[in-house]
């Protein structure tokens, strides 16, 4: 994640910090969602589903510790209950 590769020139570009908590901003909004997603599934799932969507919420919720630390790390504070909308590679 802190690594670009470039692929013209077949190496590894350090990302700018900028570039590194967008990235991070951007992967945890993905992740919220994606946990919101497969807990509203859930709701609704039956048979062999109900443990797809336990797994998948086990995942996404040890996915977003993980980069919730890695946000700690970059000191970065945001309130996950609010909404954020994605405008191409900005953050509102």
């Amino acid at each position: 994640m802190r690594y670009e590769y470039i692929k013209e020139t077949k190496e590894l570009k350090d990302k700018s910090e900028k570039e590194q908590k967008l990235e991070l901003i951007v992967n945890i909004i993905k992740t919220r969602n994606n946990l919101d997603n497969a807990m509203r599934n859930y709701e609704f799932a039956e048979g062999d589903l109900i443990d797809y969507y336990l797994y998948e919420i086990k995942a996404n919720q040890s996915k977003l510790d993980y980069l919730i630390g890695e946000a700690k790390q970059f000191k970065l504070e945001f309130n996950l209950t609010n909404v954020f909308e994605m405008r191409g590679k900005e953050v509102i």
